[in-house]
């Protein structure tokens, strides 16, 4: 982002409003023209161009904002681009044929350019609930929010001041109310209003602080931060399969790692993941490095345009908790597949009580957990069969984490990594047929080396063939 001098910023306006929170939020204006900020149009989205001149062109206040304004300004390539217009949505709807209005909680408009979304929210007010429009409470928590107001308003109502900013499409000027160029300069993320009071209408908001943060790599502003700790609970009021989206965003955006972090260093961990939180709190420093490296791995395939799935992430994160539950029932001489099965159950019911992780998904968690204890069958039969699992990939990129338990897995990982490297019909030579009388999991049974080659036959000198 280029250098500010003093002075650029024009006040063309400042007011006060009196949130419904009773706290009151200073609005000074401040009007970045075009050539003092560097958001060019050739980096938005042609859609989002062509909603903002029409809005535009039929008399309507039309910014692009949010998340985009703020990727743009840190030369970020935005994922999505959101406008705020003083249209309604019945307004958008007739310009716009390829438009379909969505939300109760938030009313809003989708206009649809094949598989791009264009989001358009009118501009939001920040009227009492009574009040005309359609706004609502709960134990202070917002589940409905229709009131139309001012751009003003809208800049107020917004979660952080690095999201409150808006690209004016008739001048292509960038508007600030409440200081996001700062935070931006700053490094920092701060909220809008009082924290308790915003975390009260959407406990998500502290997910979001925490993502935003390791996303941007910015620094929580301690006000936001403080009250974590007695309102985290809150979390558990959100709906479930919005903190599955949410945790996707989370882990699966190429930050995953980072967010992990931030989420345990901020108190959040417990609230969303209590039996990985339980099972760190054991002090199991390879569950940790086990955890991290796949969070690591996982960012690193987003970043490298590969593949990633929520299965892999949550057997990660659930792994230390179904692990000791399975083993200590083991101890207490259930049948090892009975342990396994059970801890496996338990640990994910619990988990879909605070995030609603869809059954295809745990299923293949499921999955990834059964196969481990198949990686320490090393006869023929059983080698070749889980290589042509379908989760075998998943499973055994599964099993080199794990390579921090003990010397012995750290072993088996390499056996498994060089009988890949092999031919089929070398590798089915090479192992025995029978395990020997070993036990059904594989316990006991001698972890060899490299798969042995066959040994060649060696031609005697002088001679091309027999005589």
């Amino acid at each position: 982002m280029p250098a500010r001098t003093p002075g650029i910023f024009a006040f063309k306006d400042s007011s006060r409003l009196n949130l419904q929170s009773g706290t009151d939020t200073t609005l000074a204006l401040r009007i970045i023209p075009r050539d003092q900020h560097n958001i060019s149009r050739r980096n938005i989205s042609k859609a989002a161009l062509r909603v903002l001149y029409h809005l535009n062109e039929s008399g309507h206040a039309a910014y692009l904002v949010g998340g985009a304004v703020r990727d743009l300004l840190l030369e970020r390539q935005p994922k999505d681009f959101d406008v705020a217009t003083s249209a309604t949505p019945e307004e958008v709807k007739r310009l716009f044929r390829n438009c379909r209005l969505i939300g109760r909680r938030f009313r809003l408009a989708h206009v649809v350019f094949g598989r791009e979304i264009i989001e358009v929210a009118t501009f939001r007010g920040v009227g009492e609930e009574g009040c005309d429009g359609d706004r609502r409470l709960v134990d202070g928590r917002l589940v409905r929010d229709n009131i139309w107001g001012t751009i003003e308003e809208d800049a107020v109502r917004r979660d952080f001041r690095v999201n409150a900013m808006y690209y004016d499409i008739s001048d292509f000027s960038v508007r600030d109310y409440v200081g996001g160029m700062q935070d931006l300069e700053d490094r920092v993320l701060r909220l809008i209003g009082d924290p308790a009071t915003r975390y009260h209408e959407d406990p998500v908001r502290m997910l979001r602080a925490v993502r935003l943060a390791a996303k941007l790599d910015m620094r929580i502003d301690d006000a936001a931060t403080e009250p974590f700790a007695s309102l985290g609970s809150l979390l558990a009021d959100a709906a479930p399969a919005r903190l599955f989206d949410e945790t996707v965003k989370m882990f699966l955006s190429g930050y995953g790692l980072e967010s992990f972090r931030l989420l345990e260093q901020c108190g959040l961990l417990q609230f969303m993941f209590p039996a990985t939180a339980r099972a760190l709190a054991r002090g199991d420093e390879a569950l940790r490095a086990l955890i991290e490296t796949g969070l690591a791995n996982t960012d690193a395939r987003v970043n490298a345009d590969k593949s990633v799935t929520p299965a892999f992430l949550y057997a990660v994160l659930l792994w230390g908790e179904v692990r000791d539950v399975a083993q200590a029932a083991v101890a207490q001489g259930v049948p090892a597949g009975d342990a396994w099965e059970q801890a496996a159950a338990r640990t994910i019911a619990e988990q879909c009580q605070r995030v609603a992780v869809p059954r295809r998904f745990t299923y293949a968690v499921e999955e990834i957990w059964a196969l481990q204890p198949r990686f320490e069958q090393l006869q023929r039969k059983r080698v070749l069969r889980l290589m042509d699992h379908p989760r075998f990939r998943a499973a055994f990129d599964f099993l080199l984490l794990r390579a921090g338990e003990s010397s012995t897995m750290a072993e088996l990982g390499r056996w498994w990594t060089h009988a890949q490297q092999l031919p089929r019909d070398v590798l089915s030579a090479a192992l025995p047929a029978s395990t020997g009388g070993a036990s059904q999991d594989g316990a006991g049974l001698p972890l060899p080396g490299n798969p042995p080659r066959p040994r060649r036959r060696r031609r005697r000198s002088g001679k091309s063939g027999p005589a």
